[in-house]
């Protein structure tokens, strides 16, 4: 199945996190264009349209944005920024045990995936339509939020507590695991977005052979 026709939302409300600091005309037309953007891609979707799905007038973009790419550069940017910062607050709380700590990242990965999936789809499916430039600061989040995990599987297995049969494919998998939910998963489904990040903390402590902290 193409991956596009499956992520497809309807231009209902799309989410943007608290962490985002945009108000007013800023604000709709960063929601515009997030709406537009998970439901038909970034080259799918026009500077007009965006003026439209916003109720503004054209030229009332270009005041805040000078671009389409960036306007999907600041949604690359503010969802990234918002992930890398839950995981590290969650790593922070969760002590020195590696299993507690695998637990929190895999909950908070999930949560953020299932609780903004407009922004999760455009994010990883639309940044590749940004110059390198443009993407060099969602980037750079999204290698140090992979190090994260990275880092707890790789002292989790080195200390005796995980057994996968490769850290480094393990938590690339894991990862992709969450990536995956905003393309699936509707309240829809009869399971909560707790429920489900529970699910994948099991799923992920399987994978790497432990106990549950």
């Amino acid at each position: 199945m193409n991956v596009r026709s499956s992520a497809k939302k309807s231009l209902g409300r799309a989410s943007l996190p608290p962490s985002l600091r945009a108000e007013g005309n800023r604000r709709r037309i960063l929601e515009a264009a997030l709406r537009l953007f998970a439901a038909q891609g970034f080259h799918g979707s026009s500077m007009r349209e965006l003026a439209a799905v916003a109720e503004l007038q054209p030229s009332a973009l270009y005041v805040h944005f000078p671009s389409k790419e960036q306007l999907l550069a600041e949604l690359v940017r503010a969802g990234h920024e918002a992930h890398h910062d839950a995981l590290r607050t969650a790593l922070l709380e969760a002590g020195s045990d590696p299993a507690a700590q695998l637990t929190a990242l895999v909950r908070v990965h999930v949560r953020m995936h299932a609780s903004y999936p407009e922004l999760a789809i455009v994010v990883n499916s639309e940044m590749a339509a940004l110059s390198e430039e443009l993407a060099a600061p969602g980037m750079a989040l999204r290698r140090q939020a992979a190090a994260l995990l990275r880092d707890v599987v790789d002292r989790g297995t080195a200390m005796g507590k995980f057994f996968p049969p490769d850290a480094y494919a393990a938590a690339a998998a894991i990862a992709a695991m969450g990536l995956r939910v905003p393309y699936w998963y509707s309240a829809e489904t009869g399971m909560s977005i707790e429920r489900l990040a529970e699910v994948h903390v099991e799923l992920a402590l399987r994978m790497l052979g432990a106990v549950r902290a």
